[in-house]
C-alpha cells in the first residue's frame, strides 16, 4: 500500500509565536519516507495571551488549541526540472459533471501511485478550476475572489482570455513521470473534459527562459511563499487554497536576437549574464521587473512563478508558459495591467513587443483537504459572476482591487503603486 500523504502536526509555542512544522503540498512519499517531502517551520501568527521567553519557567495559562489549518496543494515545492501543462474543458454532460466530480477524489492517490516508482524524482500535482466550472461542479460557498479571466490591452498587444475550467499543473524531476501522471490522470475522464492545451515544459540551464535572462529571481520562498500564496482567514471557506493564473507567451526570437545585449538589458531591467538588477538611475519605468514590482503600504507584494520553457525548433515556436500563483488574483492581474496597458497608460512592457500572449486563464486552487472532500459535494446553485471589466481600451489604470488583499501584514490596500525591485 503507498504511504500515506503526511498531515500536519501539533503546533508549538516559542514565546509569542505560534509555530507549526508542516508538509506541504500533495507530494508522493514512496520507500523513502517523509524525507520526500517538504517540511517547512511556517509562523501562522501572533499569540499576545502568551507569556514573553523570560517568563517560560512560569506555568503558562491555559489556552484554547488552534486547529490545524487544512493542508494546501503543493504550490510551495521546490522548483522541478520538468513539467506538464493540461488544460481542460468541462462537458455540460450530467454524467460527465459526475464523473469529474468523484474524480477530483482519486487525484492524490495517482500522485502517490506514480510517485512511488522514482521516490526521489519529486513527483507532485495542483489542480485548479476555474469560476464557470467550479459553479457546474460545486456551486457555493464558492471563492471569494474566483472569476473569469479579465482581458488586457489591445490590438497585437493584448492578454487575452481563452477557454479552460480544469488545469493540471504537473511537476517532477523527470518527464517520464510527468508524461505516466498526466497519462493516469485523463484516462478515468475520458470524453468528460477535453484537453484544449497541452504544453511539455522544461527548466532551461540555470533557470534561464528562452531570451535568455534567469526567471523568477525574487520568487518569495518558504514562510514568505506561504504568507503570499496561501489563503488564510480573509476566506475561511477556503483556507489554505490559492489562485492560479495561466499564459503561454510565443516569443520572435529573430527579432530579440538581433537587439544588442544592452537594449535587451534595458528591456527586462537586469544584467544578462550576471542576473543583477540595473541601477534604478538607468533602468527604465517601463522594463519589465519595474512594471511586474507591486509595493503597498511601502511593502513588496510578491507573487509565486513556476515558469517553464517549451518549444519546437523545427516549427520555430519558442515559448515561455507563465504560471503565478497568490492569495488573491489582485497582484497578478495588476502586473497584467501594467505590462499591457502600462503604468501610466502608454508605458507598456517593451518585452511585449517580442513576446505575444496566446492564452489566458484563471483558477481557483482549493486546499488537498477540500480537494479530497469535493468528491462528495453536494453542489448548490450558485449566482452567475460575470467577468470584470477588461481595460482593453482604458485610458487610466483600473483599481478594480482597490480594498484589502489580506496578504500578511500586507492590509488596507488602497492601489498599487510601482516599485523600485524587480521580480
Amino acid at each position: 500500500m503507498p504511504a500515506r500523504k503526511l498531515r500536519k502536526v501539533r503546533n508549538v509555542h516559542i514565546g509569542s509565536v505560534a509555530v507549526m512544522k508542516c508538509a506541504v503540498g500533495i507530494t508522493s512519499v514512496g520507500s523513502a519516507g517523509v524525507k520526500t517531502l517538504d517540511r517547512r517551520f511556517i509562523a501562522i501568527g501572533i499569540r499576545h495571551d502568551l507569556p514573553t521567553f523570560n517568563a517560560m519557567t512560569k506555568e503558562l495559562p491555559d489556552t484554547p488549541e488552534r486547529a490545524d489549518p487544512p493542508e494546501p496543494q503543493g504550490i510551495c515545492k521546490d522548483i522541478s526540472r520538468s513539467a506538464i501543462f493540461l488544460v481542460a474543458t468541462l462537458s455540460s454532460d450530467t454524467d460527465a459533471i459526475e464523473k469529474v466530480r468523484a474524480w477530483t477524489g482519486d487525484i492524490a492517490a495517482l500522485v502517490r501511485a506514480v510517485g512511488k516508482r522514482v521516490p526521489a524524482g519529486n513527483l507532485s500535482c495542483v489542480c485548479g478550476f476555474g469560476s464557470d466550472a467550479w459553479d457546474t461542479l460545486f456551486g457555493t460557498p464558492r471563492p471569494a475572489r474566483l472569476h473569469p479571466f479579465r482581458e488586457f490591452g489591445s490590438g497585437e498587444r493584448r492578454a487575452i482570455a481563452t477557454p479552460g475550467d480544469i488545469l493540471l499543473h504537473i511537476r517532477a524531476e523527470h518527464m517520464d513521470l510527468c508524461f505516466e501522471l498526466a497519462t493516469q490522470l485523463l484516462a478515468p475522464l475520458g470524453d468528460a473534459v477535453t484537453v484544449v492545451d497541452e504544453v511539455h515544459g522544461f527548466r532551461y540551464f540555470d533557470m534561464r527562459d528562452l531570451v535568455g535572462f534567469v526567471d523568477g529571481t525574487e520568487n518569495p520562498a518558504g514562510r514568505e511563499a506561504v504568507q503570499f500564496t496561501l489563503i488564510g482567514d480573509e476566506d475561511p471557506d477556503f483556507e489554505s487554497g490559492s489562485y492560479v493564473l495561466v499564459q503561454k507567451y510565443l516569443h520572435d526570437m529573430a527579432g530579440w536576437n538581433a537587439l544588442p545585449v544592452e537594449t535587451q538589458e534595458l528591456i527586462i531591467g537586469r544584467k544578462k549574464l550576471s542576473d543583477i538588477e540595473l541601477d534604478d538611475a538607468v533602468k527604465p519605468s517601463r522594463s519589465h521587473s519595474s512594471l511586474t514590482t507591486l509595493t503597498e503600504n511601502g511593502k513588496e507584494v510578491k507573487i509565486l512563478r513556476d515558469n517553464m520553457s517549451f518549444g519546437r525548433p523545427g516549427s520555430n515556436e519558442f515559448g515561455t508558459y507563465f504560471i503565478g500563483y497568490a492569495r488573491s488574483p489582485a497582484p497578478i492581474e495588476q502586473m497584467l495591467e501594467n505590462m499591457f496597458v502600462g503604468r501610466p497608460p502608454g508605458n507598456y512592457d517593451r518585452l511585449l513587443d517580442y513576446s505575444r500572449a496566446v492564452t489566458g486563464s484563471l483558477y481557483f486552487v482549493p486546499s488537498a483537504t477540500q480537494l479530497d472532500e469535493l468528491a462528495d459535494r453536494e453542489p448548490q446553485p450558485a449566482a452567475a459572476v460575470e467577468t470584470p471589466s477588461d481595460t482593453s481600451s482604458s485610458t487610466e489604470p483600473h483599481h478594480e482591487h482597490e480594498g484589502s488583499l489580506n496578504i500578511g501584514s500586507l492590509k488596507g490596500l488602497t492601489g498599487f503603486t510601482q516599485g523600485n525591485r524587480p521580480t
